[in-house]
């Protein structure tokens, strides 16, 4: 479904990826993993068109989206997550999804049409998908951390998306957020037969779900494979000490 190649970025001289090649196959969950600083969001951000490529090729359905814009790979079919949660915190939790949705169908911009009553029954489907429903009249700030990033995700959804990129989506929550988070993203996963990549720091967390993790360390990737075959990677071991167990 995604095919990277030789992809390299630098800030100032500072080489962020360094050449970094990997696939990733339609309906499998993948996850990227790496000390701080490795260039987990960058790459997050080369994907999606949030940042330029200075070098390589990036292929999503056999479409080249190496220089197109966030927009235009939104509507091929890749929708994200950000490390903070990225929501419409003056909306309510129902006016959230409805806004991603009336922009992911072009209507966005529709001054002149009341949209109060568009997309009623999308935006209760994913409402209901990512477990916000009884919260719909909420106002989006009030709710907790974990909350917002269900919330996030289900603007994601609002997308249509077949490969789902979520960057660290359990990044400040408690166990408990955790937990019920990570379930959540699997069972949406299932549900809708996505293929999910995501980044994380919690290798519980990874090592749960993922199907296949890559390894990245200064810009580079320097394992891949299942979670057997990472955990057990003596250079792993050595370059991410005390995380992977």
């Amino acid at each position: 479904m995604l095919i990277i190649e030789n992809l390299k970025k630098s800030f100032d001289g500072f080489i962020a990826i360094n050449g970094v090649s990997l696939s990733i196959q339609k309906g499998t969950i993948c996850s990227i993993i790496g000390p701080n600083g490795a260039g987990k969001t960058t790459l997050f951000n080369l994907i999606t068109g949030h940042i330029h490529v200075d070098q390589g090729k990036l292929t999503f359905k056999g479409v080249d989206i190496t220089h197109m814009s966030p927009n235009r790979i939104c509507r091929l079919g890749i929708g994200r997550s950000f490390q903070r949660a990225n929501i419409f915190p003056r909306l309510t939790v129902f006016e959230n999804i409805q806004a991603a949705i009336l922009v992911f169908r072009g209507m966005g911009f529709n001054f002149y049409k009341s949209v109060k009553s568009l997309f009623l029954e999308e935006t209760e489907a994913i409402l209901k998908m990512v477990g916000l429903f009884d919260a719909k009249d909420e106002m989006s700030i009030s709710l907790s951390y974990g909350a917002q990033k269900q919330l996030e995700i289900g603007i994601a959804l609002a997308s249509e998306p077949e490969l789902l990129l979520l960057d660290e989506p359990t990044a400040g929550m408690s166990l408990q957020e955790t937990k019920q988070t990570i379930e959540l993203i699997a069972r949406i996963v299932l549900e809708k037969g996505l293929t999910l990549l995501f980044t994380e720091h919690d290798m519980d967390v990874v090592f749960s779900i993922s199907q296949r993790i890559t390894v990245l360390h200064q810009g580079k990737v320097i394992a891949e494979g299942s979670p057997d075959q990472v955990r057990n990677d003596p250079y792993v071991q050595r370059v991410y000490i005390g995380d992977v167990r």
